[in-house]
């Protein structure tokens, strides 16, 4: 057990042992009450140990509600002295409080006008509750010790009226969450009710008979959603022929991994065309234009099930025979570490695929991406985080899986892409150079200053 972790555990025991008896010394007093109201009697001296009962019943009530405040009190003052060590020892006591006050002022003088409502409705509930035990209690009393009614008929009323005001009490404390129970209510059947400018689940669209992978980039223009006043893609032009692979390279915040997620659909363009063998990306099914793209992300997400599932799970809309699955294995080099794990294809991967290294998570994405035999291949920085010798066996795996498909290639690593058949430079969301390596090196534009930069930090 860590060190702080003690202060917290010795707390909850206390606090769940008390909230544990509560219900016991709720009996307890429960039945001192029946037991003092029971007694029909004028005798003298059991009327005052009536009284005693009484009072002992009130402190009793009092000390269980001083020490719930003082409970509260003592938590907030151990969690403020536990936290307030790191902050003084960097010393930025002014600072941090001032950043503090700063932070809740605003929502404080909201939340004071709600409390001061909230306040009047609860205090008004447990003077309900408090004013109905008081005149139930008394006056059943009396009438029990005149003889009026029985101590079982007394008791069923002072039940029907203690669950009533009790009730009555609620409902009052709650008229406060009301409104904004009502707010959050609508704001949830807004979204629930709301239709996706970009369905997933729309059958409309065009579905082709086929899929050549010829894609064309013509003046689109593009601002995501969020960050309008950003403009991402300017007139960005770039035409890719089936089965060529392109890469696209240019520093951070250049427009290349916007550009792979327009493919995908998962953002539509502002202006200009983005065509798919010459079809509007937006007239085609949604469902279909997916199913023709593989995908390899920089960092794969893989799920807590076998190597088989999660290389099946690239395609939900059949079943794969054992055949199919190992052959995607080979076309990603992993079918032979597959097979020669324990549990082979049956081996767990763990959440998010903990239990493998970051180069085998990549090739068992590679395969998932191939088992559906994608036209498209999109390739999102796919060895960026990989070590130099993972690196190499993932990208043998990602040059076997790009013949005969349409690639494009988001690369950071220029010496990953030497093989390309077209290089695309981007800058502030235009191509402004294209070309092969070579004929990137020897325009010695942007490209060649990349590479140069990457070389003597490779040295």
């Amino acid at each position: 057990m860590n060190a702080p972790e003690w202060k917290h555990l010795f707390v909850g025991c206390i606090g769940s042992g008390l909230w544990g008896a509560y219900p016991f010394m709720y009996g307890i007093a429960f039945g001192r009450i029946y037991e003092a109201f029971g007694k029909n009697t004028q005798d003298p001296e059991q009327r005052d140990a009536m009284d005693d009962d009484a009072w002992n019943l009130l402190i009793f009530y009092f000390c269980i509600a001083v020490g719930v405040a003082l409970g509260a009190f003592l938590r907030v003052a151990e969690e403020t002295l536990s936290n307030i060590q790191t902050v003084v020892s960097l010393g930025k006591e002014d600072e941090f409080f001032e950043r503090y006050r700063a932070a809740w002022y605003k929502p404080y003088k909201s939340a004071k006008r709600a409390s001061q409502f909230s306040g009047m409705a609860t205090g008004s509930m447990m003077g309900t509750i408090a004013i109905s035990n008081a005149v139930v209690f008394r006056y059943g009393g009396y009438l029990v010790m005149e003889g009026e009614v029985t101590v079982q008929e007394m008791m069923t009323s002072i039940i029907t009226v203690l669950i009533t005001a009790i009730m009555i009490g609620q409902v009052v404390s709650m008229t406060p969450d009301y409104q904004k129970a009502k707010h959050a209510a609508d704001r949830i059947f807004h979204l629930i009710g709301s239709v996706p400018h970009i369905d997933s689940f729309s059958d409309a669209g065009k579905r082709p008979s086929s899929c050549e992978g010829d894609i064309d980039f013509a003046n689109v223009r593009f601002r995501y959603p969020t960050r309008s006043d950003i403009k991402v893609l300017r007139d960005f032009t770039l035409s890719i022929k089936p089965g060529q692979t392109v890469a696209l390279v240019g520093t951070s915040g250049c427009g290349k991994s916007t550009s792979v997620a327009l493919v995908e659909r998962l953002y539509d363009i502002n202006s200009g065309s983005l065509t798919i063998d010459g079809d509007d990306v937006r007239e085609l099914n949604l469902k279909w234009l997916r199913s023709q793209i593989g995908i390899v992300s920089q960092e794969p997400v893989l799920f807590d099930l076998s190597i088989r599932d999660n290389i099946a799970y690239g395609d939900t809309t059949r079943t794969f025979s054992d055949g199919e699955i190992q052959e995607a294995a080979r076309s990603a080099n992993i079918h032979d570490f597959i097979s020669a794990l324990p549990n082979g294809y049956d081996t767990i991967v763990g959440d998010k695929g903990t239990l493998i290294s970051g180069g085998q998570k990549q090739r068992i994405a590679i395969a998932r991406a191939l088992i559906r035999d994608p036209k498209i291949l999109l390739l999102d920085e796919a060895t960026s985080a990989l070590d130099t010798e993972s690196e190499k066996v993932v990208q043998e795996a990602l040059d076997k899986a790009s013949i005969g498909r349409t690639t494009l290639i988001i690369a950071h690593r220029l010496s990953t892409i030497h093989h390309a058949d077209s290089i695309v430079v981007i800058r502030k969301g235009r191509v402004v150079e294209r070309g092969t390596h070579q004929q990137l090196l020897a325009l010695k534009g942007i490209y060649h200053a990349l590479h140069k930069a990457q070389s003597l930090a490779g040295k």
